[in-house]
């Protein structure tokens, strides 16, 4: 089993002609439309698009040691792959991406941020272009900030009850002892 490629020119290499030539494609696009502060590099085993160490020290929230991911284009057994977190994970992005592609007529095979596809021409390359264009580096990191810092406070609100929750543990804890008191009475 030989290791996983670790430069983009050696992830190209390694694809069969075909799927070389669809994501040569894509990964086009990609490179004419990306705007300043993102870096081509190898990421998750595919060719990734980030934000480097040196412009967002604080890298992936999920995993630090890694660039901020913005796209990623990969080869997958039955399909082609592009990741567009931009998409995932603004919803005011993503409504105009997914109506903006709708425009097309184009069938969109799409998660929350995976598109899938077999052949370049099946994707509508223009909206793509679009979607990447609109969202430079500075404004993504300040987006990936306040969706995170926006996570950090909802998981410390629920962790803090509320005033309904505190009355109804209250009341289950004054309604306790009576129920036991029944309880040894039987």
């Amino acid at each position: 089993m030989s290791s996983p490629p670790t430069t983009v020119q050696a992830y190209l290499d390694e694809l069969p002609p075909d799927r070389r030539a669809e994501i040569d494609t894509v990964r086009r696009v990609i490179l004419e439309n990306l705007r300043g502060g993102y870096e081509e590099g190898i990421q998750y085993r595919m060719i990734g698009y980030f934000v480097p160490h040196r412009l967002f020290p604080a890298g992936y929230h999920c995993d630090p040691s890694q660039p901020l991911p913005f796209a990623c284009l990969g080869n997958n057994k039955a399909a082609i792959s592009l990741h567009l977190m931009c998409v995932y994970g603004n919803p005011k992005h993503a409504a105009w991406f997914r109506e903006a592609w709708a425009k097309t007529g184009k069938k969109l095979d799409m998660g929350k941020a995976c598109i899938r596809f077999k052949r370049a021409e099946d994707l509508a390359l223009d909206v793509i272009a679009e979607a990447i264009r609109r969202v430079p580096a500075d404004v993504y990191v300040r987006f990936c900030e306040t969706a995170v810092a926006g996570r950090k406070s909802a998981s410390r609100a629920k962790k803090q009850p509320t005033v309904k929750q505190a009355r109804a543990s209250s009341r289950r804890a004054a309604a306790a002892p009576r129920s036991r008191k029944r309880s040894e009475r039987e």
